[in-house]
């Protein structure tokens, strides 16, 4: 397994790119993305938990009804939810995307993020759609990731190369996601691609084992967005014998999958709306993996502990407070808890209480970028692990004229 650049364009077979469309008045960014296969892929995705639904969801969700996918297109800059005409308008999206590529209309993942009900206008996708088709390229890859960022203030990408069957595979991906990020599926947008061939069917049931571990477990602000969305094209290009059951390729799969998934994560994570942190929280000791898993959310989504962290505050009778509301069933008593960064590691409580530590050590410790809150329930041997950011002033001023 090793790391590689390239995002969604590291997999053969693969080009992509990015463009300014205009579909937000008064931006000059980047705001409509095109992923294309150069043949039919298997496909597989995973939705947001939310009863209300962006239209795009619906028409992805008919697309890849039968396994197969060529093409994914992406705009920012409008969600195209609660909109009347929302179906119609992704399916013309698709068509274009047909129309200027030669794939099937139905055969293109289609995604929107945005503001949420307010109609979007198909003309500025109708005029650029053919410059976007024509300049997809195979290291297109930062184009397209630019394009589908909203309140992000990075690009979000990762791949990977492994082995399967004796063939070199690959596997990347580009995300988006910054606010409105909360566990429940999917927590944000993110496309990933792969040139190892894998059915339809072992492609499903890896994607959503994986998110389970991976985009189940952010937090940035609690709410759940209208539009998540994780999807995945697999093009079989590397020419490795077709991945139909578990076994030792699979197991290599599903590695190389969550390699890039937890990159992605941390990225998502770290990048939350006016965070200056990356938090993760690391569970260990609990009986089982759920409750491993509601600790950690509960303590990763708790506003109070992002604020200390923001504030670089050792209060750890925060992270106790989020484990007793949790609903996990735990024994307090028996609970340890760490904060650790690049410069250190302090014992803050110990079998449920506190216990005396350096302030100024752990306001160092906090003081750094990257922080693990750390947590033994001394219960088991089952642990999970779950991010988020801390909670800033930035937060409120960014969603407080978002529309604007």
């Amino acid at each position: 397994m090793k790391l590689i650049n390239g995002g969604v364009c590291a997999a053969k077979g693969f080009k992509a790119g990015g463009i300014h469309c205009g579909i937000k008045p008064g931006t000059v960014k980047k705001d409509l993305a095109l992923i294309v296969s150069e043949v039919p892929a298997s496909a597989a995705a995973v939705y947001t938990t939310n009863l209300v639904k962006g239209a795009p969801l619906t028409v992805t969700k008919e697309h890849i009804s039968n396994g197969i996918a060529q093409a994914a297109v992406c705009n920012s800059g409008n969600a195209n939810t609660c909109n009347a005409d929302g179906i119609e308008i992704a399916e013309k999206m698709c068509e274009l995307v047909a129309e200027h590529t030669g794939i099937k209309a139905e055969d293109v993942i289609v995604a929107s993020t945005g503001v949420i009900g307010q109609p979007l206008n198909i003309a500025p996708v109708r005029e650029k759609m053919g410059e976007l088709a024509a300049g997809l390229s195979c290291d297109g890859n930062q184009n397209a990731a630019a394009a589908i960022m909203t309140t992000d203030t990075v690009m979000k990408e990762a791949a990977v190369e492994f082995e399967a069957g004796g063939r070199l595979c690959r596997l990347g991906g580009m995300a988006k996601g910054s606010g409105m990020i909360h566990p429940n599926m999917a927590t944000m947008l993110v496309f990933l691609t792969t040139d190892a061939a894998i059915s339809p069917e072992m492609l499903k049931k890896a994607l959503s084992t994986d998110v389970r571990n991976t985009f189940n477990m952010i937090s940035v602000d609690g709410d759940t967005s209208t539009n998540d969305m994780v999807s995945i094209m697999a093009n079989g290009l590397a020419g490795n014998d077709v991945i139909t059951a578990e076994g030792d390729d699979f197991t290599a799969f599903m590695e190389a999958l969550n390699t890039v998934t937890v990159h992605l994560c941390r990225m998502i994570a770290g990048d939350g709306e006016g965070a200056t942190k990356l938090l993760e929280c690391s569970v260990k000791g609990a009986a089982d993996e759920a409750t491993a898993k509601t600790v950690a959310r509960s303590v990763i989504c708790s506003s109070l502990l992002k604020a200390a962290m923001f504030g670089a505050d050792a209060n750890w009778g925060r992270v106790l407070c989020a484990i007793g509301y949790s609903g996990a069933d735990v024994d307090v008593n028996k609970i340890d808890v760490s904060f650790s960064s690049s410069v250190g590691e302090i014992c803050v409580c110990r079998s449920g209480a506190g216990v005396e530590f350096s302030e100024e050590k752990a306001k160092e410790i906090l003081l750094e970028k990257e922080i693990d809150i750390l947590i033994d329930l001394n219960s088991g041997d089952s642990g999970a692990a779950a991010w988020g950011c801390d909670l800033t002033y930035d937060y409120v001023k960014i969603n407080g004229d978002y529309r604007s």
